[in-house]
This record gives C-alpha cells, structure tokens and sequence, in this order.
C-alpha cells in the first residue's frame, strides 16, 4: 500500500519503537561505560567576581573552542577535589570551592564504547597562582567579563550554567567580598 514502510530487507517483519534504530550489519554492541568529571567557573576575588576563566583547545576541526576547566575525577577523590585539581592543572591557578552550581550529562562513542559522562560543576574562588597553558590539551587560557562569556563559550550546557553566575555571584560576592 503506498505509504506504508516496506518491510526490512532481511525477511524479518518485528516492528521497531519510535526512536529505536536498527543496528548495522553484523557490529557487536558497544559496551556502555560511566564517566565522571568536575571542574567549574573560576571567579577572581580581586576582580570582586567580575571575570570567569575559561581554557581554550583545538576541536577535531582545528578550530579553538572555549570551555570551562574540568577533567576525569580520579579513584579516591572527591568532585570538589577533582574540580580545584583541573582547574590548578589546566589553568595555572589554585582555587577553592565556593558552592555546586549544576551538573551536566550527556553521551558519546568513543573506542568501541558508549560513553554516560557527568561533569560536576563548581564555583571556585582563585586564591592564587597565574594563568598557564602547560597543560598539554589547553591553547589559550583568559580571564573573560561576565557580560561576554556566552558569546565566547562553546558548548549550550555550559552557557546554561553561566546564566546562574550573577545570582551566585551576588550570594558569594555579598557575603566575602569586602
């Protein structure tokens, strides 16, 4: 009957629920993996909470893309210590946690596995240090105003979480800025 769906080419006539794909071939399935990551918006105390860091890398494509610091958190530690660990390595600063502000999920394929990654984010305090890019993954590392971070960030999730800054800020910035 014209518009109806043929059936598939290999005899079989089991429908398939909306979303479902048909797997490819003979392809084994890709095993399914957790990953857990933190890291955050680096604030300058000096600056009175004016600026956030963000680490700028090479994408597959070659171009830059600005991203907040994170990285994997190791066995034995916690998110917020993985967090001000990131940031020291991607960053060049020491920091020191202030609050959580959200937590971002999201999936991928990578070498044959499909991969769950959650990303804790924090607000740290700079507390010392200097701007670096020794680690291997950064090209460029700034200081970018408030007002100009999602015109600069690459990622949507993470624009989201900087959309909280200001009524963070004021919390923090009322409560330990002199």
């Amino acid at each position: 009957m014209p518009g109806e769906p043929s059936p598939p080419a290999d005899g079989s006539h089991h429908r398939r629920r909306r979303g479902q794909r048909r797997r490819r071939g003979n392809r084994p399935r890709l095993r399914t993996v957790t990953e857990t990551s933190a890291g955050g918006l680096v604030v300058d105390r000096v600056e009175c909470a004016s600026c956030v860091v963000l680490i700028g890398r090479i994408d597959r494509r070659g171009r830059l893309e600005w991203v907040l610091p994170k990285g994997h958190v190791e066995d034995g530690e916690t998110a917020e210590q993985a967090a001000v660990r990131e940031v020291s390595e991607e960053t060049g600063l020491t920091s020191r946690v202030i609050t959580a502000v959200g937590d971002i999920d999201y999936w991928f394929v990578a070498d044959d596995r499909r991969i769950h990654k959650t990303v804790h984010h924090f607000l740290l305090e700079a507390t010392g240090g200097s701007l670096s890019t020794d680690d291997v993954e950064v090209s460029e590392v700034a200081w970018v105003p408030l007002g100009e971070l999602a015109g600069r960030m690459r990622y949507a999730s993470e624009r989201r979480l900087a959309r909280r800054l200001p009524d963070l800020l004021s919390t923090y910035s009322s409560r330990d800025c002199p």
